[in-house]
């Protein structure tokens, strides 16, 4: 069984920064990607970032803001989140696409973290 667990979240100020970790345990044998959605109050879930073996994308609204990284050596993922807005706000959930050690491939969600950017 895999869990990922999500940390970092926060209250913060428009203009500051967060980093989140996402923590991949379990009987894992290689993280093959991984991404960040959101989900704000009355909102549908939405798309922030991905990574796969090192190519990244992101949502528009975050491009040059927010920053997505992995390390294979503890199997946890980042997501830096800088000049945050009040539009960043919302529950962070990290997803992830694992080869486990029988083979085959799952994609586990964590329970998410919440971010409120206020001033």
């Amino acid at each position: 069984q895999v869990h990922l667990v999500e940390s970092g979240g926060g209250l913060v100020q428009p203009g500051g920064s967060l980093r989140l970790s996402c923590a991949a345990t379990g009987d894992i044998f290689k993280i093959n990607s991984m991404a960040w959605y959101r989900q704000a109050p009355g909102k549908q879930r939405e798309f922030v970032a991905s990574e796969t073996n090192g190519n990244t994308n992101y949502a528009y609204s975050v491009k040059g803001r927010f920053n997505i990284s992995r390390t294979n050596a503890n199997n946890t993922g980042f997501l830096d989140m800088n000049n945050l807005k009040p539009d960043d706000t919302g529950v962070y959930r990290c997803n992830a696409d694992i080869t486990v050690k029988a083979g085959f491939e799952i994609g586990p969600w964590g329970q998410g973290t919440q971010v409120t950017v206020s001033s």
